[in-house]
Formats: structure tokens, sequence, C-alpha cells
């Protein structure tokens, strides 16, 4: 039940931002342990993912977001800025993350976004410890802040938790009062059998090469509780373009898989504190990101 002894504070806050820039390093920031995906590589994170914090009579539910991006070339691309853009309805607050003085066509067209849905935005500047001339921020601070209205401008790290006490008093202070939305322990909307394919994912993209994960998806085909051992017993099914992209995967006598299963094991046991065995196979679905049957089929659009 919950505790009317208290107030209680409540909302939604969308973390948005171009790929690559941080978006997911900086929820699991907030959320002080891992929950969303993070890869060097862009466009890891392809779903839609609340993160619920609660603390102290104040529950702030993060919607991290994938990457929004110009091109669409496939419906997977377009599904994702659907997705991205989605979020900006009814929530209290937006935070907007660009990469330190690197600011892109991409920031200027989400900018465009932003001002037309007119909700109270925070900008926040990533990877300021990455700034080597930290006399040129002030001035790219005060040309951001003539480009519309925000709320705030926050230099951060999420990677190195720099101001991550500013954005979370900042996000406090806009939510309303209200009953909180999700049970206190309550950490993200997504089940389990999801974040098992999004460990997966994570692996494959921190294991294989540079062309391999825009081309890669991963399917659990059976996510069963073992009462015996107290365990999961997940099967997962990577899906690949191309026979070459499988044989990468696999790796020279299976290697490459075996790693990528330990670890996607070890990650899953870390998150859900008990035993798994996992087994994972690959299969070749030519064209699988640009079939809109193959995405619903997947779970992309049912997020929508």
């Amino acid at each position: 039940m919950t505790d009317t002894s208290q107030i209680h504070y409540c909302g939604f806050i969308s973390i948005v931002g171009r790929p690559n820039v941080g978006k997911s390093t900086l929820l699991n920031r907030l959320l002080g342990q891992k929950l969303s995906i993070t890869s060097s590589k862009p466009q890891t994170t392809r779903h839609c993912i609340m993160g619920v914090d609660t603390r102290d009579g104040y529950q702030a539910v993060y919607v991290d977001t994938p990457g929004i991006h110009i091109e669409e070339k496939q419906a997977i691309n377009r599904l994702m800025n659907r997705a991205a853009l989605s979020s900006l309805n009814d929530v209290e607050l937006i935070l907007f993350l660009v990469s330190g003085t690197h600011w892109t066509t991409v920031d200027d067209m989400i900018l465009k976004k932003l001002i037309k849905a007119d909700l109270p935005t925070v900008l926040l500047i990533n990877k300021v410890d990455k700034i080597r001339e930290k006399g040129v921020l002030l001035p790219y601070l005060q040309a951001l802040s003539e480009k519309m209205y925000f709320v705030d401008i926050i230099p951060i790290s999420a990677k190195n938790s720099i101001n991550i006490d500013v954005v979370e008093k900042r996000v406090r202070q806009a939510l309303p009062e209200g009953e909180w939305n999700f049970p206190k322990e309550y950490l993200t909307d997504r089940s389990q059998r999801f974040m098992a394919s999004e460990i997966i994912l994570e692996k494959l993209m921190r294991f294989t090469g540079d062309e391999l994960p825009y081309a890669v998806t991963v399917e659990i085909e059976r996510f069963d509780y073992n009462q015996d051992t107290g365990g999961f017993e997940i099967n997962g099914l990577i899906l690949v373009n191309r026979n070459s992209q499988k044989k990468m995967v696999i790796g020279k006598g299976g290697d490459k898989i075996k790693t990528i299963g330990r670890e996607a094991r070890l990650g899953m046991e870390l998150l859900f504190e008990r035993k798994v065995y996992l087994d994972l196979w690959v299969k070749v679905k030519s064209g699988w990101a640009d079939d809109e049957r193959a995405l619903r089929s997947l779970g992309y659009i049912d997020q929508l």
C-alpha cells in the first residue's frame, strides 16, 4: 500500500537527444543503478524505457528514448523517431541532452520539436569533462540560451557524475504533488523478458564490429522459471541480415558468441538477482529492419 502519512510528488520526465549523446548513461546515473543499455555506438537504445526513481516522498519516472536522427532509411529508423517524439506528450519536464560544444543540425531539428511542444525543458550539456578549452563554455551556454527559453542549462558529465545532483534537484522541483504511479520498489515498466533481450543486444554491440549493430536484433524465444534451481532458463535468438554477419557473431570456433553469452548471463544475474541459464542462437533474416510485420513481432511497433 502507498504510504499516505506524507505528501507525495510524482511526474514523468522525458530524456531526449540525438544518438550517442549519453541519454542511457544519464538514466542509469539518475537511477543509481544500471537499467538502460549503453554502448559507444549510436542507436543502442531502440525502445522507450521507463526508469522509476522513488526516494524521500518523490517519484520521478524517467523515459529514456531512442536517439532522434534525420535520416529514416528503414522502417526501424522511422519507428524509433516516432517513439522518441511521442515521449514529449504528457510529461512534467524534458531533459534535452547534447554532447559538449558539438551542436549539430539534428540538435536544431530536435529544438524545433521542443519549441512546438512548449513544455518546460532543461538543457543538459553532457561530457563537459572532455571540453579542453573551458573558456569556450560560457559563450556557448549564452548562445544556446538565446535559441529558446530553457528553465535551466546545466553542464554535466553523466559518466563521471558531474552535476547529477543538480539535475536531480531540478527534476524534483518540477514534480507536482500527487500519488505515485508505481509501487516504491518498482524500477521499470519493462518486463524481465524485455530486459534480457536488451542485455544480450548490449553485449552484441560491445563485442562486435562497427557495422553489425545496425543490422542485428534479439528475440527471446523462451523465458522460464525453474522451481528446482530457482533460476531463469532463457533462449535468445539473434537475428542478422546476412550470413557474413552470422559468422561475425559466432566467431572463430564459436568464441565470439560464447563471450557474448557469458557476459550477457552475468549481466542478467546481476539485474535479476538469481541464477540464469542462457542459450543463444543466430539466424539470418534478411530485411528485418525494414519489415513492419517483423518489427511488430519484435515489439518495435507496440511501444507507440
